[in-house]
């Protein structure tokens, strides 16, 4: 099992195996975000928002913090620390429409991977409730 010691989110406790143990690990979390970047990599508005060619460093950034976040290990707050989510975010137009952009490519990519109605139910809540925490600007 993974050392989910993380200042973020769901990590592991006395009562059991993390979050992240539970989905499936990296792996799960690996093709969660596989497939939302398919859909941004083709996202007329979101897609400017990455500034570099290949979407491959956000990919691996977006991986290792909700792994962390979920209990997984720690390479996140080890390479780039602590989140910032809010402050990462503030140089591009996080609009509405950009937050219901995102949104739909995870609930795409989410519908793509194989985990249980409770996980996905907690997942989906915390993913709705940071894309709404990101938005900076209006329409």
């Amino acid at each position: 099992m993974s050392q989910g010691g993380n200042l973020m989110g769901n990590g592991a406790s006395p009562l059991g195996p993390s979050f992240f143990d539970q989905v499936g690990g990296h792996d799960f979390f690996a093709a969660l975000v596989a497939e939302f970047y398919r859909g941004v990599a083709e996202d007329e508005v979101l897609r400017p928002m990455y500034p570099e060619e290949d979407l491959g460093p956000a990919e691996r950034r977006m991986l290792m913090f909700l792994e962390q976040y979920w209990g997984g290990p720690t390479d996140y707050s080890q390479e780039r620390g602590h989140p910032r989510l809010r402050m990462r975010h503030a140089p591009f137009p996080v609009t509405p429409d950009a937050r219901e952009r995102w949104l739909r490519h995870m609930r795409r990519a989410l519908d793509s991977v194989d985990i249980s109605p409770l996980h996905e139910a907690e997942l989906w809540d915390y993913l709705e409730r940071a894309a709404t925490a990101m938005v900076n600007r209006s329409e």
